[in-house]
């Protein structure tokens, strides 16, 4: 792009301070004083396209507020202040490309669920809230959605996406025996591939946002990396087949699943595991990750017995199915953490079975799940009285997830947290997506791939964290540079893609981001966008920026050819989407 057609931007993101959702106070007098200063450095973003005529002049107005003394430390806390959102949530008037309709918003609240809850249901328990999820959610009622989102299969019906899935990732069908038939002697990534793409489709796109939430948080706790590593032939069938069938059930069946499939046998090395030679891999991170944890209570020679318990498991050398070979398990008398059995057969597959269940209802697991839980829906430190609780709830409905979501979800704790949880790249970068309007299109498999390729420069590859405990979910991991830089440029290159003569993908116009009748003000414009985008109008200290970066006050007049209503709109957009309002969770 032109140095003309994003003057000031990287100063301007100064103005923003952070991307997590605590304004330091203490920065705000110098991100006011610089929001208007000249960039020397290129724009944040790196395309150059030609963005319409290049701006009168880039010299601050002497008139600007910008070129006053620097204001006091309380009208600084003040500007940076949040402000009162509009009396209801009144989505934008929303149209095709071509001027069709692509589905208003026309749910009408019959519940007593509050605009804010809404919002908060809608930005935790999704991908990201839009402004018709937040309208379905507050006609239904919090409560009834959430009951109908832990029922997916009877209650919220996906058939685009599923057809969506089927068309462009066929291979996902296959089964481990056929990848290893089609593909031999070679290895591939093709699979791995697919099921990320497919992943990613469902979090953009699924109508059960839940599930799909509960997919991810699972992919992080039973950990198989894709596209490539040990489980290059049967990773899609781990993702299908434990994940996704066992997100919202009980957790003690997904657990049996896991052990038992050729995925996480190769993952974590228990395929090669022998009474002659255990391999304790699989059996040490049975216990410190996917059960009591680190501090459970056990010894280091119970990760020997754990390993010993659970050989046998393993898989059949020319399918790479899952076969138990009884030739290779431990016999004798084996006891840990509360279990016991004698163990007196070489056909050992039901002790194994009893030790994972028993692993599943211990009190430590229940606590461990309920921990992680209330992390990923409330905050990065979550009150030790909502973990007690969701940890009853886990036990008394013998390791069901669906009553612990419920319980979490609905809350005091939860409904008071709002603003305590930052996104993670992935989030960050899908929510874009949906907030936008995006839906598939000529070649959307080609856009995922771009999606999937910036998660990664972001640092969070979706399936790719190499290690077995998943990607963190607390906002200090996801402080640095390069993850916020990749966000922000991300935003740009959407709100490009939408003017592009040859969109990928399916996008409404910006202009349709607005109200039917055209603010007022700067200031009113930059409100308008802030509540479509964020649910609130931005601190009247953002906003101010915003509205400098076009060399306006939030007083100026707007008029329909002005450059903050035309050309100069995605630009806007994007420095919204750029905000920590749009960056908490």
């Amino acid at each position: 792009m032109s140095p003309a057609a994003l003057p000031r931007r990287t100063s301007f993101l100064a103005a923003l301070s952070s991307v997590l959702p605590y304004d330091p106070p203490v920065s705000a007098t110098v991100a006011l004083r610089t929001a208007g200063a000249t960039a020397d450095a290129r724009p944040v973003a790196d395309t150059d396209t030609a963005a319409g005529p290049p701006p009168a002049s880039n010299v601050p107005d002497p008139s600007h507020p910008l070129e006053d003394p620097a204001p006091s430390a309380k009208a600084v806390d003040a500007a940076y202040r949040p402000r009162a959102a509009v009396p209801t949530w009144i989505p934008a008037r929303i149209t095709s490309p071509r001027g069709a309709s692509v589905g208003v918003p026309t749910a009408q609240p019959t519940s007593s669920t509050s605009v804010g809850l809404a919002r908060l249901v809608a930005s935790r328990a999704s991908w990201g809230a839009t402004p018709q999820l937040v309208a379905d959610i507050r006609a239904s009622g919090a409560t009834a959605w959430i009951d109908a989102q832990l029922a997916p299969s009877s209650k919220v019906p996906d058939t685009e996406v599923d057809a969506l899935v089927a068309k462009e990732w066929p291979r996902l069908k296959l089964q481990t025996w056929e990848v290893r038939d089609q593909y031999h002697p070679s290895s591939t990534g093709d699979l791995g591939v697919d099921v990320i793409a497919a992943y990613v489709a469902r979090a953009v796109w699924s109508k059960r946002q839940l599930l799909e939430v509960m997919v991810d948080f699972w992919t992080n706790h039973l950990v198989v990396t894709a596209p490539w590593g040990e489980a290059w032939d049967s990773v899609h069938r781990f993702h299908i087949d434990v994940v996704r069938k066992h997100a919202l059930g009980r957790y003690a069946d997904m657990l049996v699943a896991s052990a038992k499939h050729p995925a996480m046998l190769n993952q974590l090395d228990n395929a090669s595991s022998t009474k002659r030679s255990p391999n304790e891999n699989y059996g040490r991170e049975l216990l410190e990750l996917h059960t009591v944890g680190v501090d459970g209570g056990y010894a280091e020679s119970d990760i020997r017995r754990s390993a010993l318990v659970l050989t046998g498991l393993s898989t059949e050398r020319e399918s790479g199915e899952y076969l138990y070979r009884h030739i290779r398990h431990h016999r004798g008398a084996v006891s840990l953490l509360g279990w016991s059995d004698g163990n007196a057969s070489a056909y050992g597959e039901p002790v194994a079975t009893s030790y994972l269940v028993h692993l599943a209802r211990h009190p430590r697991t229940a606590r461990r799940i309920a921990t992680k839980l209330a992390v990923r829906f409330v905050s990065d430190t979550p009150p030790s009285s909502l973990v007690d609780r969701l940890a009853k709830v886990y036990l008394d409905n013998d390791t069901k997830i669906a009553p612990v979501v419920r319980a979490l979800l609905t809350s005091s704790e939860f409904a008071a947290s709002a603003g305590k949880k930052t996104k993670r790249p992935l989030e960050n970068i899908i929510s874009t997506a949906r907030v936008l309007g995006v839906r598939p299109g000529p070649d959307t498999a080609d856009w995922l791939g771009g999606l999937v390729w910036t998660a990664k420069r972001a640092g969070q590859a979706p399936m790719g964290w190499p290690a077995p405990n998943g990607y963190p979910d607390v906002a200090g991991a996801w402080a640095g540079a390069g993850a916020v830089l990749t966000a922000w440029n991300w935003h740009m290159s959407q709100c490009w893609e939408v003017g592009s003569d040859t969109p990928r993908v399916t996008y409404p116009p910006l202009r349709s981001l607005l109200p039917a009748t055209l603010p007022a003000t700067h200031g009113q414009l930059v409100d308008a966008l802030a509540t479509r985008l964020v649910g609130a109008p931005l601190p009247a200290a953002k906003r101010d920026a915003v509205c400098a970066f076009v060399e306006r006050t939030a007083a100026s007049p707007l008029k329909a050819s002005d450059p903050a209503a035309s050309w100069r709109l995605p630009y806007l957009v994007a420095l919204v989407l750029d905000t920590p309002e749009f960056a908490t969770r």
